[in-house]
């Protein structure tokens, strides 16, 4: 029976295929990737247009018809960014006892590397994963990504930017006063503010003829919403109005609430308290999206695309281009004893349709 090389590319790949990564909110919910996103090429083609809410024209009698002109859409051409995270691996790890590994284990240093290989691709997916989270949320919140390149660990390379409009985005919204201050003593000031800024939010989408279907929340905001008094006594089913409903509920992502679901101004949204968190280059924990901002959108607003990776794969003296989310490599010196493992990909973050997001920072004080 052949032995399966762990070491071939399209093994690796089909290892990476089965690793189960971290769940990140946003790339999932919004940045979902289909069949057409993964490109054979090294750059990308993003298509998106304006909404449409033209009518038909009355037509005078024997004149038959009005011709309407197609909807235009835009093409931009771009570069994903590339990514890939390594983990070497000497000999001298293969002699060590590995975390959970029992104390006095019987595994060989060949069972050992295998191992280890399927871990360091699992971890590297993850870092990967929370770049892509942090891309998508970027895009979200600038309708543009700002990507830092680095040369090695420690040396900083070109700084490149993407943006999804031309001169100035249409996806700001001011609130004209903070939403946790003004009240008064039934909070009825308060809710007025809550309520008129995230309707006025909703209508710059429906005006698009877009879908606004959640308010995304930071952890200030929700804790503004929830403890106003005016909304919990809409919410009471005595009141005799259906305005919606607060029932806190765990999601599968950390840090991510579904709070439940209000109704501003007809426009019936899933109220969602995003608190994921990364670690930054200096070891501290931010938050991926703001703790005082708010974001009305939907879900499946964008996707995430991916251009080809071209490689020289191990054993090899030719380059090989693999066009996939994922792409690992291994490299391996024999005069050093070292060798590594690489997980490669080259990821874009963009919107379906012209700003389908509507976002507003310092909405509380």
């Amino acid at each position: 029976m052949p032995k399966l090389n762990f070491l071939d590319t399209y093994t690796l790949m089909a290892i990476n295929e089965e690793v189960v990564s971290t769940p990140t909110f946003f790339a999932d919910r919004y940045f979902p990737t289909g069949a057409g996103d993964i490109f054979a090429s090294d750059k990308v083609l993003t298509e998106y247009r304006k909404g449409d809410r033209k009518m038909a024209a009355f037509v005078a009698p024997r004149v038959g018809d009005i011709a309407v002109g197609r909807r235009g859409y835009e093409i931009h051409e771009y570069m994903p960014a590339f990514i890939a995270p390594s983990r070497s691996l000497t000999a001298d790890e293969l002699n060590k006892r590995g975390f959970g590994e029992a104390l006095y284990s019987n595994d060989t240093a060949e069972q050992r590397a295998i191992r280890l290989l399927i871990e360091d691709q699992q971890d590297l997916e993850n870092r990967i994963r929370r770049r892509e989270e942090w891309m998508a949320v970027q895009t979200m919140i600038n309708n543009a990504c700002t990507m830092q390149e680095y040369v090695d660990a420690n040396t900083v390379g070109e700084v490149h930017t993407i943006k999804f409009y031309d001169t100035v985005s249409d996806h700001v919204y001011v609130v004209a006063n903070p939403w946790n201050s003004g009240a008064d003593k039934e909070g009825k000031e308060n809710y007025s503010f809550i309520d008129s800024d995230v309707t006025a939010m909703c209508r710059m989408l429906s005006r698009r003829g877009l879908k606004a279907a959640d308010l995304i929340v930071g952890t200030d905001v929700a804790a503004a919403i929830t403890s106003n008094d005016r909304i919990l006594t809409l919410l009471d089913k005595n009141s005799g109005v259906l305005t919606g409903e607060i029932q806190k509920e765990l999601t599968k992502y950390d840090g991510v609430v579904l709070i439940g679901t209000i109704n501003f101004g007809g426009f019936r949204l899933n109220i969602i308290s995003a608190d994921e968190t990364y670690e930054d280059d200096n070891g501290v924990t931010q938050s991926y999206f703001p703790a005082t901002s708010a974001m009305v959108t939907a879900p499946g607003c964008g996707r995430f695309m991916y251009g080809q990776i071209t490689q020289m794969d191990f054993g090899s003296v030719d380059f090989t281009t693999h066009v996939a989310r994922r792409v690992p490599k291994f490299v391996a010196d024999q005069n050093t004893e070292f060798r590594k493992i690489r997980l490669a990909t080259r990821p874009l973050a963009a919107p379906n349709n012209y700003c389908p997001y509507i976002y507003a920072a310092n909405v509380v004080s």
